[in-house]
């Protein structure tokens, strides 16, 4: 494990990116692709659950062993010298004093936590997953490495809550999560720039935002969205181009 004082650092410095200029986050999956963030001069480095668990062969949603996903995310974190944060998916089962020594271990200082639930599909019940984001919190806390957690809101991903309602629950769970300690609340996949606004407008603190067609970087950041993040795309794309060179190559 990395110094405590040396990962207090990094964590305070990560904390102090969701303030100011927007940060933007394209995510990685390896220390190669790590080192290509870092190199371009992005002031910190965040991995996708996605792009992780399928470059190991695994599904995504915990699909991948916990042992296995932390070993690639101590890569990352060897191979540069910003902050790292990891999606951590739904925290694989581990209690939260466990979650944050895992962490630390591999020289991690954020963490997405999402609140689907992998048993038994859909949404975990808000007021529990907070109390759980509140014992990471402390857990953190006591260890002596204020870790950045951005707390993931489901609410707009597919089967989880009813359209008319995505806004409202999305806002309920990011109160209750924010109150809990997260520093950033991360409603993933919302598209529509009136949902974003809102959500901004109604969440206390730092919100994690995505692009698409109706949001680029600019309006984004016009809105207030103080982080942005991609996801797989870029570990998609990178495939993409690949089977794309080797199929010139058959043919």
């Amino acid at each position: 494990m990395a110094d405590v004082t040396d990962l207090k650092a990094q964590a305070e410095r990560l904390r102090e990116l969701h303030t100011g200029e927007m940060l933007v986050l394209p995510n990685v999956w390896d220390a190669a692709s790590a080192a290509v963030v870092a190199d371009a001069g992005f002031p910190a480095v965040a991995t996708a659950s996605a792009a992780v668990s399928q470059m190991l062969g695994f599904p995504d949603g915990q699909g991948a062993p916990w042992q296995e996903m932390f070993a690639a995310a101590g890569r990352v974190a060897g191979a540069v010298s910003v902050p790292v944060t990891v999606d951590a998916e739904g925290g694989y089962g581990m209690q939260p004093r466990e979650l944050v020594d895992r962490l630390l271990e591999i020289g991690v200082v954020g963490c997405n936590l999402e609140d689907t639930d992998h048993s038994a599909g859909g949404l975990l019940d808000a007021e529990p997953h907070a109390q759980w984001l509140a014992d990471v919190r402390a857990a953190a806390d006591d260890a002596g490495v204020p870790i950045v957690i951005n707390a993931r809101v489901d609410t707009f991903l597919p089967g989880r809550v009813d359209e008319a309602d995505r806004v409202a629950e999305a806002v309920r769970r990011g109160r209750l999560y924010r109150e809990a300690g997260a520093a950033c609340i991360y409603p993933i996949g919302v598209g529509r720039k009136s949902d974003i606004t809102a959500l901004v407008a109604e969440l206390p603190g730092p919100v994690n935002g995505n692009t698409g067609n109706e949001l680029d970087l600019a309006t984004l950041r016009e809105i207030g969205v103080a982080r942005v993040s991609y996801g797989p795309r870029f570990y998609r794309t990178a495939l993409a181009d690949f089977a794309s060179a080797v199929q010139k190559l058959r043919t």
